[in-house]
């Protein structure tokens, strides 16, 4: 059975008269076809186009903007990721790292598991010296429902090479991406 027809049999269970919502069932299977479109995504295809570079210094791209949604409660997590690496002869365009951030952000997602991934794609594709994830979001699950504290923010951060053993570079890490 389709996403549309359980949607279909939700709606009926919310609203028993839910005629004015007939089209509602489709355009929610066309939304969640869109929200969850990360699954199966192979990060090596996003990212396939590489370039030669002397460049040997930390790069970052910060204030990525995300929305994702909590495995728990299945509403949303909005937020913005930074993250940067230290390349080994080869870097990416800026937009194939807002693209691995889409990529895992339109999945089910815990926000920590959702840093490690991060990273640990530009490890993998890019073969970097180390990479940093520093992810900022509200979690609807905490400020709509449940305590509704809706001015929390959720941070989690993960290194990884070299920017997990030298805390200088791990510093200029996070000094750049908590600047406005």
């Amino acid at each position: 059975m389709d996403i549309e027809h359980h949607i279909k049999g939700i709606i009926g269970k919310i609203d028993p008269d839910s005629s004015r919502l007939e089209e509602t069932p489709a355009r929610v299977a066309k939304v969640y076809g869109e929200s969850f479109s990360g699954y199966g995504v192979d990060i090596s295809s996003v990212v396939s186009k590489f370039y030669d570079s002397g460049m040997d210094d930390l790069i970052i791209l910060k204030n990525i903007s995300f929305e994702s949604h909590c495995e728990h409660h299945l509403v949303p997590i909005i937020g913005t990721a930074s993250v940067g690496y230290v390349p080994q002869g080869k870097i990416v365009g800026a937009s194939k790292l807002a693209r691995i951030v889409d990529c895992f952000a339109r999945r089910l997602q815990l926000q920590e598991r959702m840093t490690m991934e991060i990273a640990q794609a530009l490890e993998s594709v890019l073969e970097v010296k180390g990479a940093a994830v520093y992810l900022e979001a509200e979690h609807f699950c905490i400020s709509h429902r449940g305590v509704k504290k809706p001015e929390s923010k959720f941070v989690t951060r993960y290194f990884s090479g070299i920017l997990k053993s030298d805390p200088n570079l791990r510093r200029e890490f996070l000094e750049s991406v908590q600047k406005n």
